[in-house]
């Protein structure tokens, strides 16, 4: 048996830049791990995938996104042997933080370990592309800015250290609605981004940006309240993490995120979960 944790991440940026003729879109975001972890337990076995997700609304079969990168990763593998998974989710379910890309990420590496296949992290990140887009980032294990459909990554090393409140209001959102109700225009020429600099504090927070806010928020105004909540209580700005509905408010301490914490802990709404992390 081997316990792994499976990290949730935060979007710093994020850019909408073309929707392309295949339905998907162009994007440009900056991706961060942090301190948020579901716990993922693997147990060998004879043969068979079963996925185990106590407590969970995630689905125990093969629908389940950890489930396809084990079948896809010993299937490439022509490994007959089986793998037990069980998931303790503690991210939030379809709430912009990648739980599910993570784990799938985490079920890559730990069974390619496990089992003792020898594959590379840039083997593991092919198989993990054709899975979800963000599971070769969370295998690359490094803040990284993500391009195309957020699988062409180029890691970044000078990302300051960040403290984070979290608040995810309780429901979830569908990515695809989000982008589907984006409406970009139908452009068929790359479109070239110069990433802004992000060396520092201040040009991190001035730099905070989601495109798909504007969607979001426009289907659920109470995530505006969720932003002025945060910045009222000491964020140095706040954001919608990916297609939401989870909002980031940005602390450069521990000490003001867990005063921010309890502040908004005293006024939230029931459905409302609030956490603490820190970029990894």
């Amino acid at each position: 048996m081997l316990r792994k944790l499976s990290p949730a991440k935060i979007n710093l940026h994020l850019r909408v830049l073309r929707k392309r003729e295949d339905g998907y879109h162009d994007i440009a975001t900056l991706m961060n791990q942090i301190s948020l972890f579901d716990e993922m337990i693997f147990c060998p076995a004879d043969k068979g995938i079963t996925i185990r997700c106590p407590g969970s609304s995630v689905p125990e079969n093969e629908n389940n996104i950890v489930y396809k990168a084990a079948a896809a990763l010993l299937s490439q593998a022509s490994c007959a042997s089986g793998i037990h998974i069980t998931i303790h989710k503690r991210i939030p379910v379809a709430a912009g933080l990648g739980g599910g890309s993570s784990n799938a990420a985490t079920a890559l590496t730990t069974i390619n370990d496990l089992m003792e296949l020898h594959y590379t992290r840039e083997n593991l990140m092919s198989i993990g592309a054709n899975i979800g887009a963000d599971v070769p980032f969370f295998i690359l294990g490094k803040p990284a800015w993500a391009y195309g459909i957020g699988d062409e990554l180029h890691a970044v090393d000078t990302i300051p250290l960040l403290w984070f409140v979290l608040i995810n209001p309780g429901f979830a959102v569908s990515t695809k609605m989000i982008y589907d109700k984006f409406n970009l225009r139908l452009t068929k020429p790359a479109v070239r981004y110069k990433c802004p600099a992000l060396h520092t504090i201040e040009g991190l927070i001035k730099a905070l940006h989601n495109d798909l806010e504007e969607v979001t928020l426009g289907l659920h105004p109470e995530l505006q309240h969720i932003k002025n909540h945060l910045t009222r209580n000491g964020a140095l700005g706040a954001l919608m993490s990916g297609s939401g509905p989870t909002v980031a408010g940005i602390f450069t301490d521990e000490e003001n995120a867990r005063k921010a914490q309890g502040a908004i802990e005293n006024i939230k709404e029931k459905e409302w979960s609030v956490y603490v992390a820190h970029s990894l």
